[in-house]
């Protein structure tokens, strides 16, 4: 659970960083818009390093589907878009290969 907890911290950061960058150059925010972005990726990058994994790669990878998921929140909570079937199967896909990732016995 630890382990979930840290991809879901680590994902709200990287998107608010990912976002403010976005909100600055397409939706014509002003550049102090980049401050608390660059704190929010140095966040991120900060709690993938919590994950007990001995090997980063792993560790990311497994990351990507809490990733994906936590877009498809913000895409509807954040900016009103709702995620169709195609992007939630998509999503549920990459979480099944992210629990083989996580829970392989090894």
């Amino acid at each position: 659970m630890a382990t979930i907890a840290i991809y879901a911290g680590a994902a709200l950061a990287e998107i608010a960083g990912c976002f403010a960058f976005w909100a600055w150059l397409k939706l014509d925010k002003p550049i102090w818009w980049l401050l608390p972005g660059l704190v929010a990726l140095a966040a991120f990058a900060w709690l993938l390093t919590l994950v007990d994994s001995p090997a980063a790669g792993r560790a990311y990878a497994a990351y990507g589907s809490i990733y994906i998921i936590a877009s498809l929140a913000w895409m509807a909570l954040i900016e009103k878009v709702a995620p169709d079937r195609y992007d939630l199967a998509g999503a549920a896909l990459c979480l099944a290969g992210a629990a083989v990732i996580i829970a392989a016995p090894r």
